[in-house]
């Protein structure tokens, strides 16, 4: 085989890497990676050629810790997804902001979380002065995003990155096209009861997403999207006012001042923006304004004057779990594959925990479970995390 493109070849292999990091034992994974390299040089071939087509998704809902509605693409569309990430989001991130928190090396909700408190910390000068915090949300963000106002905002930082950039801007533009523009719904495989589309509501839903908009949620390509589409908003945001700290996770906004008519005020500004230049529309019954020493809830996490805890919704949500987790394992026995499911979900909420004044908490969660669950669990001794009995 002649390999017109080197470099992309090397950056495939790269991008399969990425793509099964944490996921080897996935079917689909498993699958391709028995033959990988043929199956790479293959996808070499479609991309060079342009001969590359999106495979159907596979579409679920996932209810916890809120219900969502998720599009899985095929491994082999995620290889893409990495590649494309992997040639973008160097140049993105020189243009994001530093109190953007999702999907970014080095940020997350943790960060976001600490930002949050440091700025109520220093706005109210130690809690010692009265601050107010605002909080916005987007209407069904990720359903509402325009693809041709999004194809343009990536296209003009390629454009601004060009002298600079290696890879092949032909290919990367075509595949932006195929990416925005897809239609997931079509041919997708539902999982799950259709009964439970009814309960999800419309805005969260691609299949209800106005025409020419909507992402899946579940692509990596749509978690670089995201921050692209709301970047210009952020820059603004920033600028509203002086003195003001704001910071941004997806379409969950803060904004903290020491005075409540000032943050009062930007709420239209804010409003206008969104509408206007990226006809995305603010949450009407999520704009809220308090006071800091009546608690700050962002990011899964409860700020309280110093203190940093999580969310009663989500201690009551593992409580829950474990009880279910008891009866299961009182009433039948449980495959590996079970108590690793279990294992997945249970360490997923204490991870959270851990970054918490939450050490009681977590060994008072871990008494819960009872001798039967014990028999295919067992806790570290300063319960971060549960592993599976031998």
């Amino acid at each position: 085989m002649h390999i017109k493109n080197p470099q992309l070849l090397t950056d495939l292999f790269q991008a399969y890497e990425d793509a099964r990091r944490h996921k080897r034992k996935t079917k689909g994974v498993l699958e391709f990676s028995l033959n990988y390299e043929e199956r790479l040089f293959q996808l070499y071939e479609d991309l060079v050629y342009r001969r590359y087509k999106i495979a159907p998704s596979t579409c679920f809902i996932v209810t916890k810790p809120v219900w969502r509605e998720i599009f899985a693409g095929d491994f082999r569309d995620r290889i893409v997804h990495h590649l494309l990430f992997n040639y973008l989001n160097p140049f993105c991130e020189r243009l994001f902001i530093n109190d953007s928190y999702a999907c970014r090396k080095g940020k997350g909700t943790s960060y976001g979380i600490s930002r949050a408190d440091h700025f109520i910390r220093s706005m109210s000068e130690n809690y010692t002065r009265d601050c107010w915090v605002l909080k916005l949300d987007i209407s069904g963000y990720f359903m509402s995003i325009n693809h041709s106002i999004l194809q343009e905002k990536v296209l003009k930082i390629i454009e601004r990155y060009e002298e600079e950039i290696k890879f092949d801007q032909s290919l990367v533009r075509w595949l932006l096209e195929k990416i925005i523009f897809h239609n997931h719904v079509e041919q997708c495989i539902r999982r799950g009861e259709v009964s439970d589309w009814s309960i999800l509501p419309r805005s969260k839903s691609l299949f209800y997403a106005k025409s020419g908009c909507g992402l899946p949620i579940g692509n990596l390509t749509s978690q670089l999207f995201g921050n692209v589409y709301l970047n210009d908003f952020d820059h603004f945001a920033m600028r509203l006012v002086p003195c003001l700290r704001y910071g941004r996770y997806v379409d969950d906004m803060l904004f903290v001042h020491k005075d409540r008519e000032t943050l009062l005020r930007i709420v239209s500004s804010v409003r206008e923006f969104l509408s206007t230049r990226l006809l995305l529309i603010l949450h009407p019954n999520k704009v809220r304004l308090g006071r800091y020493e009546h608690g700050v809830d962002f990011l899964g996490a409860r700020l309280y004057c110093g203190r940093i805890l999580p969310q009663q919704q989500l201690v009551r949500n593992l409580r829950e779990n474990i009880c279910q987790w008891n009866e299961s394992a009182d009433t039948s026995s449980l495959s590996r594959e079970e108590v690793s499911a279990l294992i997945s979900s249970f360490n997923s909420s204490l991870g959270h925990f851990v970054n918490f004044q939450t050490r009681q908490l977590r060994k008072d969660l871990l008494s819960m479970n009872n001798a039967s669950l014990m028999t295919y669990i067992r806790s570290d001794n300063k319960y971060r995390k549960v592993v599976m009995v031998r």
